[in-house]
């Protein structure tokens, strides 16, 4: 009985348990079709080479729909990969497999393998904040839900700090696009999350909203031109968007 009790235990703790990456899961730099992306949606922030030094991110984690196809969405900030080929960003990937949703926090010095936060948990509804920094050959991330907070730092060779983001992507595994989960639509920036200074980034001298920045809209299509996710225009004080799934791939 003992033994018995040990087991549903274990499998009740697996159960609830975070699936953890697919290996080989990347979120990478913008895979651009056009004027449209293969994998980006959202808004970005461009500037000369050295320039773009700092980003701040925020989004209410939306509940993914699952059927029983495998499928993938990553929400995220972050400095350079719109025009660069380097990331240093963090955020939440969701992923619907066997019909069932997960959600993990994570980090990545692309091209370095993407890094599970494993002691930050994150559920549907959470408000989760990102910034990164640069100063000194280091870039500094930090990533906030609620109570819990990780900070980690790393340098990139080859980073052009050339623009910022707040994005929502279909992550590749082994150098493939998966298909986009159906997140219905997720909120970014202050006017949604309350969190200040988001989505600002800092480009040469001046820090602000990304629209007053000239920030970038993106969607995201499929290789047929068809659109799988877009944003909508920014809000008045350029903080602030949203973005719809249209399509799975």
């Amino acid at each position: 009985m003992k033994r018995q009790l040990i087991l549903l235990l274990f499998v009740a703790a697996f159960a609830v348990a975070p699936l953890a990456f697919t290996q080989g899961t990347a979120v990478g730099p913008n895979l651009r079709m056009g004027t449209a992306s293969l994998n980006w949606a959202g808004y970005a922030v461009t500037g000369s080479a050295g320039s773009v030094t700092y980003v701040a991110g925020s989004w209410v984690v939306p509940t993914i729909s699952c059927t029983k196809q495998t499928t993938y969405v990553a929400f995220w900030a972050g400095i350079d990969g719109f025009a660069s080929n380097t990331v240093e960003q963090a955020g939440v990937l969701a992923q619907c497999s066997k019909g069932s949703p997960s959600y993990s926090a994570w980090y990545e010095f692309y091209p370095s393998p993407m890094v599970t936060i494993s002691r930050v948990s994150v559920k549907p509804y959470d408000i989760v904040f990102v910034s990164v920094s640069y100063s000194s050959g280091l870039f500094t991330i930090t990533l906030t839900d609620g109570t819990q907070k990780y900070t980690t730092s790393g340098s990139v060779s080859g980073a052009q700090l050339s623009s910022a983001e707040c994005i929502t992507e279909r992550p590749a595994i082994g150098g493939s696009l998966t298909s986009l989960a159906d997140f219905g639509t997720v909120s970014f920036g202050n006017d949604y999350t309350l969190v200040s200074g988001t989505c600002y980034a800092t480009v040469g001298s001046t820090t602000g909203s990304f629209g007053s920045l000239g920030a970038v809209s993106i969607t995201m299509t499929n290789y047929r031109g068809e659109t799988l996710a877009a944003p909508s225009q920014l809000t008045q004080d350029g903080s602030s968007f949203n973005v719809t799934w249209y399509a799975s791939k």
